[in-house]
């Protein structure tokens, strides 16, 4: 079974007067690769928050972005004011900045101002209530278990993709066998042409017909082809094992067919034998490619 590292879940949590969000998006990556937004009053548990998803999603690339909303009718149970003192102090470098550079300065000073950071105050707790603490978790573990669920998805379609083109490689394998057969007495006649060409061309027959053995076996394929059917099936059987966690498994596996994939091509010496090579290896750079989605 396959699971891919590309995946997105979302889970939603109320908890007290709050309501709780949670994204997780993950994409490919070699190792875990986590980012964390999560809202200043929720601050403290970032820890426990990355510690659970680096364990649930193992690999990848992982975006969290939590935020916390009162729930409408509980606002009057903090108290928010603007800073003052925050408001004058950005003003007052924004006007040095302005004489400085002799730039204009903002029409709508208002909404200038209101973008810089800490210009609210809240008289929120700066503690993690157990109701909030309990919803975060809920939340987090809710849009983990959503993420992996789009995980599975998308790695039956991964494993459908990679069965196609192997069975591509193994049928196109098979199509070397024809022309492969008609190379021996192709050869053999070109190097006989090449030699009555040649006005006085005395030459010991034996020691033509070893050289030509010895040449015409250095052409043999037949180990780069039992090779290539045997990567080809241990790829099938590492995709078919019940956990996954086979990514970088595959990745080696369809480096070694590259090499067999190679060696048929600089072996070939027959125009339609290589057409087919080329064939090849459109389809396992297409495999080589999404594998790299793979856990």
């Amino acid at each position: 079974m396959l699971m891919s590292m590309t995946g997105f879940g979302k889970a939603v949590a109320e908890a007290g007067t709050k309501k709780i969000t949670v994204e997780v998006k993950s994409l490919n990556s070699k190792q875990m690769d986590l980012s964390v937004r999560i809202p200043t009053s929720l601050r403290g548990k970032e820890l426990d928050v990355r510690a659970y998803v680096s364990r649930e999603l193992e690999r990848g690339k992982a975006d969290v972005v939590i935020s916390c909303e009162t729930l409408p009718g509980a606002e009057a149970d903090v108290s928010v004011s603007l800073n003052t003192e925050a408001l004058a102090a950005y003003k007052a470098q924004v006007q040095q900045l302005s004489a400085q550079l002799g730039i204009p300065e903002p029409q709508d000073w208002y909404s200038v101002l209101m973008r810089f950071p800490d210009v609210m105050r809240s008289d929120a707790a700066a503690e993690v209530g157990p109701a909030e603490e309990e919803g975060l978790n809920i939340a987090v573990r809710e849009a983990c278990e959503a993420l992996m669920a789009h995980r599975r998805a998308e790695g039956l379609k991964l494993e459908t993709f990679f069965t196609a083109r192997i069975e591509a490689i193994r049928d196109l394998l098979a199509g070397i066998e024809p022309y492969e057969n008609e190379r021996v007495p192709r050869i053999r006649a070109r190097i006989e042409e090449g030699l009555a060409k040649i006005p006085v061309a005395e030459y010991d027959k034996g020691r033509l017909e070893q050289e030509m053995i010895f040449y015409i076996e250095k052409l043999d394929v037949n180990e780069e082809k039992q090779r290539l059917a045997q990567h080809l099936n241990y790829f099938m059987e590492t995709m078919a094992l019940p956990n996954p966690g086979q990514g970088k498994k595959l990745g080696f596996i369809a480096q070694e067919m590259g090499r067999e994939i190679n060696t048929l091509g600089s072996k070939s010496n027959h125009a339609e034998m290589q057409k087919i090579v080329v064939r090849m290896k459109d389809a396992l750079e297409q495999i080589k490619e999404q594998v790299l989605n793979v856990m």
